[in-house]
């Protein structure tokens, strides 16, 4: 099977800005995501940008570019534009790829457009590990998922979800235990899944996205796939066995992903 991957790159960001072009083991941080990326077998990989200095040294670089406007209001919106201007078949699949996630592992790329191919009831494929934190499961910026029997989501959230309802209680007869939600208590038939922001698209539904109305759900939580939820299109979920390794959102998180890559590639 091939498909192409789309690593959208923006030089603003609210908390890293030219996050892009930031140094990693002496090439900018996109360029080693898109390294990584082109290590899938029979994927195409594009770079797709709304600043010219980021295209440039992606494409002094050897990858492949695209400009993209610079007011989509999503991610989603521009990979929209992105599959419309390389031409890209409806029956197509793109894979979306962060820009700032340079240890994304080759093999779980493959298998979420692998199993966005095998399901054509659905829309969009992504991917969840099983949650272990008790501070992982209480932060709202760490996404939860609940899947149904055949691993389609249900519904994705920042909170709690599902929510043990006796087994917390029970914990929250003691002192401030409601905090501290104990995991090892939840019920095995009810794990706790974290989403991993990895998806694959058929083309034909990106091209449907930007004129789907938001949806109530998607504004409430500020989690763009509920948009998809909402309007009855389904996503089916990778489970992987592994943590994926972390994203860089932060100074902090650059400071991190160049001691691993110093770790993993000796410089």
């Amino acid at each position: 099977m091939s498909f192409t991957i789309i690593i959208p790159a923006r030089f603003a960001s609210a908390r890293l800005p030219g996050k892009p072009l930031a140094d990693l083991g002496g090439a900018p941080l996109v360029v080693r995501v898109a390294q990584q990326a082109a290590r899938v077998k029979r994927a195409r990989v594009v770079v797709a940008t709304d600043d010219a200095r980021i295209a440039k040294i992606v494409a002094d670089a050897g990858i492949e570019t695209l400009m993209t406007r610079a007011d989509h209001p999503t991610g989603t919106d521009r990979l929209a534009e992105a599959v419309n201007a390389l031409g890209l078949p409806d029956h197509s699949i793109v894979v979306n790829v962060q820009g700032d996630e340079p240890f994304l592992a080759p093999a779980l790329i493959e298998r979420v457009a692998e199993k966005l191919a095998l399901h054509e009831d659905a829309a969009i494929a992504t991917a969840c590990h099983p949650l272990s934190s008790p501070a992982e499961a209480r932060n709202p910026n760490i996404v939860k998922v609940v899947l149904d029997h055949l691993g389609y989501a249900l519904y994705f959230s920042r909170a709690l979800i599902p929510f043990a309802r006796d087994a917390i209680m029970e914990n929250a007869v003691m002192e401030n235990a409601a905090k501290d939600v104990i995991l090892s208590t939840y019920p095995p038939e009810h794990p706790l899944y974290r989403h991993y922001g990895l998806y694959a698209y058929r083309v034909s539904f990106l091209r449907l996205f930007p004129a789907l109305p938001t949806a109530p759900i998607e504004t409430v939580e500020k989690l763009e796939q509920l948009r998809a939820l909402w309007h009855g299109y389904r996503i089916v979920v990778e489970i992987a066995g592994e943590t994926p390794a972390p994203g860089i959102d932060t100074e902090e998180d650059l400071a991190l992903a160049r001691q691993l890559w110093a770790q993993t590639h000796g410089n």
